[in-house]
């Protein structure tokens, strides 16, 4: 078979990958070597959905020995085979990069014949590019469950990020949809990933040529849709990822019908990106926002909302956390209030040592004063007072009805969302009454109400 065709049937195959993002890495350039991985070094391309393009992305093989339902490689499709020779894809990834085309290299594969055998290809394939070539580019490796601890500590040597592929949010599901990989075949590499680059952080601290172990960190990608778990428990193994190993990122993929097969759902019940966005903005939260899934999220309250984004739901379900003054309040305060991001309080925190801020200064700082101004106070003072038509319209989310929720009026959303959502809120707008007077009458009232059970 022709390079050319190889590439055009591996590089379609490895679309449905998303996990190569290739930030968090320092690989300066030396004499007589290819390609510079400064951390902001690497010119991305992004397509309409959020995919990161700038890189070769392909797989080694897809000629996969396992059977998962919801993979198009699975080895019951009738579907081209191709697989690369080592030094086939070194000299693919070199001459992309001198044509100017990539800049650093996400290589995935399908397990061939065995996981110890394909990762001996592929640390084949990157020993090339290093010690040959002299590449110094960006490299994300996949690493494939089951390999042997060895072959994953070679492979992080020779790339920057690492990652193993969650696949499912459960163990049930897995074993129904990929009954030939386990969870302890999963959990093994990715603790190991852990262990080892955090000690090799501390061995470069120590040592300024020590070999580099993974030094972007590790990720992962799990599958939404196609198993039954809400976003709730989503979110909670999500946390508990980033928790227990280090990761980077957790990457989301809306699950795409591509098989015909009685364990997954049907065609017709294919999840919305809507979810897949949602999930991915309450990522945002738990990693730069300090929220706790638990917050987000509850038992009686599984899954995100469409209308509004998980930042905003919790705050109009939590009326007795506001108004917040942005004078006087901490980070950790401003970080909650829908419109102020992590860039903005910072600003905050370090302009209100001169002055006092108002709406002005606010703007001026980067708010989004359309969102904030139902939640915060200017020294004691309310910004706004606004109808619930008004404040439905500044926290509606326009991409719900871009991306898979069928249109409501504006009616409907302040209607049905907003009054079981936040009813303090809407005594709030709807009466003009100051907010800390607002929150100071609904906590009376509970006390009340709580005297009056006991």
């Amino acid at each position: 078979m022709e390079l050319a065709d190889k590439l055009e049937i591996l590089a379609d195959s490895a679309k449905y990958d998303v996990a190569c993002t290739s930030s968090g890495v320092d690989r300066p350039g030396q004499p007589g070597s290819l390609g510079c991985c400064k951390n902001a070094g690497i010119c991305h391309a992004f397509t309409p959905d959020g995919r990161c393009i700038s890189l070769l992305k392909v797989l080694y093989s897809n000629a996969c020995c396992y059977d998962c339902s919801y993979c198009v490689n699975r080895k019951s499709n009738d579907v081209p085979r191709a697989t690369f020779e080592p030094r086939e894809l070194a000299e693919l990834t070199i001459g992309f990069y001198r044509r100017n085309y990539i800049e650093g290299l996400f290589l995935s594969s399908a397990v061939l014949g065995t996981p110890d055998h394909t990762m001996e290809r592929m640390i084949e394939a990157l020993r090339i590019l290093r010690r040959e070539y002299h590449f110094r580019g960006y490299i994300h490796a996949k690493t494939i469950p089951g390999a042997s601890p060895e072959l994953v500590q070679q492979l992080g040597l020779l790339a920057d990020r690492l990652s193993v592929n969650v696949e499912l949010p459960s163990e049930a599901s897995l074993s129904l949809l990929a009954p030939d990989k386990k969870r302890s075949a999963i959990l093994k590499p990715m603790g190991q990933i852990a262990v080892q680059s955090a000690r090799s952080r501390e061995e470069v601290a120590l040592y300024r040529h020590a070999p580099a172990f993974a030094p972007a960190g590790q990720s992962t990608q799990m599958i939404i849709g196609a198993s039954p778990e809400t976003d709730f428990h989503i979110m909670n193994l999500t946390e508990a990822l980033y928790q227990k190993y280090a990761l980077k990122r957790v990457f989301y993929s809306a699950y795409l019908p591509m098989n015909s097969d009685a364990r997954l759902p049907s065609p017709a019940t294919r999840p919305p990106l809507l979810r897949e966005h949602r999930l991915y903005q309450a990522d945002w939260l738990l990693r730069y926002y300090h929220f706790s899934a638990s917050e987000l999220l509850t038992e009686s309250q599984p899954n995100f909302d469409p209308y509004l984004d998980p930042k905003a739901t919790w705050a109009v379900r939590h009326p007795e956390f506001f108004p917040v003054e942005v004078n006087t309040a901490p980070k950790q305060d401003l970080l909650r209030v829908p419109g102020i991001g992590p860039k903005s309080a910072r600003r905050i925190a370090s302009a209100r040592r001169q002055q006092h801020l108002g709406m002005e200064e606010l703007k001026r700082i980067g708010v989004v004063l359309k969102r904030a101004q139902f939640f915060i106070t200017c020294e004691g003072r309310a910004p706004v007072r606004a109808t619930r038509r008004e404040m439905a319209a500044a926290l509606l989310d326009p991409k719900a009805f871009g991306i898979g929720v069928q249109q409501l009026s504006l009616d409907d959303f302040a209607l049905q969302l907003l009054p079981a959502a936040a009813p303090a809120v809407h005594e709030l707008v709807d009466f003009g009454m100051e907010p800390c007077q607002a929150a100071r009458e609904v906590r009376q009232e509970a006390l009340q109400c709580l005297t009056r059970q006991m």
